[in-house]
């Protein structure tokens, strides 16, 4: 009898708790929004746009078709669009066509539909190394119009950092709309670096304590090599000190611009010829690539390549990330990916070993002014975007861009685009303070958790991704027609160097000279007119970012 009283005590509280849970769901107007996962984010109603609050189903019979590097329903960037895209239509009567297109193919592809004129695409998830082409070429439309809409899904443009917003937009105003967040940070093993025996011998070797995080990329470099070659994971095996993706087409040139940001960027309050510049000199497109703050970067990049394994030098993305997970390598430095890659446990064994942080600095840099070295008193570090931050941009030849713009306002909702940071796998990488833990933002620990990650990799991986995009200075981003052909030169040449054929010196001279002929080419008055607006030129550094 009492356990019968307990049990109706039991389901009582079950079934009170439950009628709570719909009334508070009910009293602040949350609609339930179901996945291809099974999950579920609620949106407050008047989140959603009155387009689908008046119960009518506005898109009934008219399809969009979206381009995305393909990776299946289950892959980085394109997974998220399966699996939103079948609620998003029981919700406007629309219809989504996805179209994947293979990494290499998908910036020609989605060129040629629009410099033809075919129009078969209304939304591009492009990077945003396109957009000096979009641009320049009239080629995607502005959404300011849509962005009060209320008939549209609200997404919050306020929480993302200035370093993001830059990504989004031209000229102040609104092409894209918030989806993936790149920027490559220091991943570390944190149990290595912090093992007892391992930093006795370091500081024995080097002289000074294994910092933890490193601050420099010559402490980078000194970990590498002291952990590079020898069994510190008790495999039975010789490990690495380091690993990247360096095969040539695999991405590898981004490696090279995120570290060399700090060796060129020379600090300043305005973004002028020699303060904050990186690409080109702002008054003549002269190429800046095979300048002395360059060249020992790339020396240095040289130097990390010998501290992993040589399969490297052909690696993509995934293989070196695999390799780092199977805990082969003490370091690495990449995207957001890695972090949610890590917590895994069918592909990864270092989850709850992993540390993050934010992409050291230099003590030195090059003054281009004055034609000297300079030595800081704190390493100079530089914030960094690089990557695609692939989102979505609307063609000019959109018949339905009103439909387009709604389909991605609707995943860039703030629980949806909180889900896509705490998934992880989806390649759609944090970058908003929606995204970080408090006190940066409004996420939660539990929310991480849930999702799989362990609490003190997550810790560490958001403070990272925060403190890289709200960086007081920041790597500039290279947004100028041809900026696909300016990047394929670099990444050829640096592979020049990565085998042995030149030195670094002779591979970025080859890269100016290659860079020297594109801006010729596509005309050095209107590159150089279009670079000084994509950089902000003869601005205050913060107005130059986007800020007031």
């Amino acid at each position: 009898m009492q356990s019968h009283k307990r049990l109706t005590l039991l389901v009582w509280v079950v079934l009170a708790t439950l009628a709570m849970a719909v009334s508070v769901h009910a009293a602040s107007d949350l609609v339930p929004i179901k996945n291809l996962s099974g999950d579920t984010v609620y949106v407050p109603k008047s989140d959603l746009g009155t387009i689908i609050t008046d119960g009518k189903k506005p898109f009934a019979g008219k399809t969009i078709t979206i381009t995305v590097n393909v990776a299946g329903p289950k892959g980085p960037i394109e997974g998220p669009l399966h699996e939103w895209r079948k609620p998003w239509e029981e919700l406007t009567g629309g219809k989504v066509n996805i179209v994947g297109i293979p990494y290499a193919e998908h910036y020609s592809k989605a060129m040629t539909d629009l410099l033809t004129g075919t129009g078969q695409y209304d939304i591009f998830m492009a990077g945003a190394d396109w957009y000096g082409d979009l641009i320049a070429g009239n080629y995607i439309i502005p959404i300011d119009k849509y962005l009060n809409d209320p008939r549209f899904p609200k997404w919050d443009r306020s929480a993302m950092p200035l370093s993001q917003v830059a990504l989004h937009t031209w000229q102040g105003h609104w092409y894209g709309v918030l989806n993936d967040s790149d920027g490559q940070v220091l991943y570390y093993r944190r149990d290595i670096l912090t093992n007892a025996s391992y930093r006795q011998r370091f500081k024995a070797k080097y002289g000074y304590d294994l910092p933890v995080p490193p601050k420099t990329w010559e402490q980078v470099r000194d970990i590498a090599e002291f952990f590079n070659g020898w069994d510190w994971n008790g495999d039975g095996e010789p490990d690495s000190g380091m690993v990247m993706h360096l095969k040539v087409g695999g991405q590898g040139m981004f490696h090279y611009a995120s570290l060399s940001a700090p060796f060129v960027l020379f600090p300043g309050p305005t973004v002028d010829r020699y303060h904050n510049v990186y690409w080109f000199d702002p008054e003549n497109m002269n190429p800046l690539i095979n300048s002395p703050g360059h060249v020992r970067a790339l020396e240095l990049l040289l130097q990390l390549a010998k501290f992993g394994p040589s399969a490297q030098l052909s690696w993509d993305l995934g293989e070196a990330w695999d390799y780092f997970m199977r805990g082969k390598a003490v370091l690495t430095f990449s995207w957001g990916d890695v972090g949610g890659l890590v917590q895994e446990p069918g592909r990864s064994v270092i989850k709850g070993k992993l540390g993050t942080a934010m992409l050291p600095g230099t003590l030195e840099v090059w003054d281009r002014e004055h034609n000297r070295w300079v030595k800081f008193d704190s390493p100079n570090v530089v914030g960094n975007t690089t990557g695609g931050s692939w989102h979505g941009v609307i063609s000019a030849l959109s018949k339905n861009p009103e439909v387009a713009y709604h389909f991605l306002a609707f995943l860039a909702m703030t629980p949806i685009s909180q889900w896509h940071a705490y998934r992880g796998w989806d390649g759609v990488d944090p970058g908003t303070r929606h995204h970080f833990l408090a006190p940066q933002g409004d996420a939660k620990l539990e929310d991480y958790v849930a999702q799989g990650w362990n609490a003190e990799d997550v810790r560490e991986y958001t403070q990272a991704y925060y403190e890289t995009f709200f960086a007081e200075r920041q790597l500039p981003y290279l947004r100028i027609p041809g900026g696909h052909e300016y990047w394929v030169s670099l990444d050829q040449h640096i592979s020049e160097a990565l085998t042995g054929a030149v030195s670094a010196k002779e591979a970025l001279d080859r890269t100016a000279r290659d860079w020297d002929e594109i801006t010729n080419r596509l005309g050095r008055r209107e590159q150089l007119e279009l670079y000084r607006q994509s950089i902000g030129y003869g601005k205050p550094y913060q107005e130059a970012m986007g800020g007031k």
